[in-house]
């Protein structure tokens, strides 16, 4: 059947019609389609909705026209339509996640400097020896053995020191759900200026 007695039968409503269209033009429209696409299921998706578009205009289609370039311009308008839309959708996801990152950086930084407000405060309520045991340790870097030999007490005293640091600066953040190990307040404790 020519091309111009399908424009004829389809503007009548022939179902059959469209279906020998859609037969003779799908596979080729999906070639074309794929060569801007470069994914089958979004040229599939533009394929499919040039022959809806072709079934719902089709009374306004002339008796003359060229299925093959109706139909092959109208995928090819398609993908650009959906070309602009992604660009867009894309551009405002990126803004969006730039924003988020932004408030991340900005939250964390604000988060950073309550922990350490909340460290430095924690460590100056400590027992004097303590706070200077601790800070020996954690901002000098000094091992339990230098610590007792620099302030004439036993390691053990040392040890049972830190741990009594650790545990008081545990229990002040108990109830702020944060979660500090030794390595993080020696972190923390390098910044800190101890006023003797």
């Amino acid at each position: 059947m020519t091309e111009l007695k399908l424009i004829s039968k389809i503007k009548k409503n022939d179902d059959i019609a469209f279906k020998l269209i859609f037969q003779k033009f799908y596979k080729p429209l999906l070639t074309y389609t794929k060569t801007f696409t470069y994914d089958e299921d979004k040229a599939k998706d533009i394929v499919q909705e040039a022959f809806i578009i072709l079934w719902n205009k089709r009374k306004d289609l002339l008796e003359n026209s060229s299925l093959k370039n109706y139909l092959f311009t109208l995928a090819y308008r398609l993908y650009i339509d959906q070309y602009r839309k992604d660009k867009f959708r894309n551009k405002v996801l990126d803004e969006l996640k730039t924003s988020a990152l932004k408030t991340r950086v900005h939250d964390d930084e604000k988060e950073g400097q309550k922990r350490l407000k909340k460290l430095l405060k924690l460590v100056q309520d400590l027992p004097p020896r303590c706070k200077e045991i601790l800070l020996l340790s954690k901002r000098d870097g000094l091992k339990y053995k230098e610590i007792a030999q620099k302030l004439d007490i036993s390691q053990k005293t040392v040890e049972s020191q830190i741990r009594i640091a650790f545990q008081k600066i545990r229990d002040g953040y108990k109830n702020e759900g944060y979660f500090f190990v030794s390595f993080y307040v020696g972190k923390f404790l390098k910044k800190f200026q101890n006023k003797r």
